[in-house]
């Protein structure tokens, strides 16, 4: 990245630029500090709050996440991306994010990309988890898969991290290494597989 960032780096757009491709790559901590940079220059720019908002939930903390989702908080993007900081980062606010999935079901932007609905239904899954409702986690991560084969193998990858967490926290933990398993294969480069590596590791 430091031949792109070096020569053309005060650039906001560059920056951008690099910091998704680190971000997307499965290297959080470095995207976190370009993202910031950038919003520094971009106000509310919504590609820069998703991706701050993403990093700092990938890198455990959510007070960060929190205080970035405000440059576009109405976003829906953003809004699936702080849902997931509070769900799954450490110290991170499950109830808050359980409201959060609940309130971004209504938003009409939510059916207009694969993506945000198969995450959606991924984080539905993990609150399903939370309440100990281990067939309407079954159920969320099916409607979660139907969706998936029209995504592409990162956000597959990204998608089976979800699930995995979901499995895990509904106490299917053989489930959930397999399911880690499966996003790490899907794209091993990817966000998603670090983070599906990381918490297969943790599972031990």
């Amino acid at each position: 990245m430091a031949p792109l960032v070096g020569p053309f780096g005060s650039v906001t757009f560059v920056r951008k630029i690099a910091a998704e491709i680190l971000y997307a790559s499965g290297d959080p901590l470095s995207a976190a500090a370009l993202f910031e940079q950038a919003a520094k220059r971009a106000g509310n720019d919504r590609a820069v709050a998703v991706g701050l908002v993403a990093s700092y939930a990938a890198l455990n903390r959510p007070g960060d996440a929190r205080r970035s989702a405000a440059i576009a908080p109405t976003q829906v993007d953003v809004r699936l991306a702080l849902a997931w900081a509070e769900l799954v980062a450490l110290g991170g606010d499950p109830d808050r994010g359980a409201a959060l999935v609940g309130a971004i079901a209504t938003d009409p932007e939510l059916a207009l990309s694969a993506e945000r609905l198969a995450m959606h239904h991924a984080l539905e899954a993990i609150v399903a988890a939370r309440s100990h409702d281990r067939d309407g986690v079954r159920g969320k991560l099916r409607a979660a898969e139907a969706v998936s084969s029209k995504v592409r193998p990162g956000d597959r990858a990204f998608l089976g991290y979800l699930g995995g967490v979901a499995l895990r926290e509904a106490g299917l933990v053989d489930d959930a290494r397999a399911t880690f398993a499966l996003a790490m294969d899907a794209s091993p480069a990817s966000i998603g597989a670090a983070l599906a590596r990381r918490e297969r590791a943790n599972l031990g």
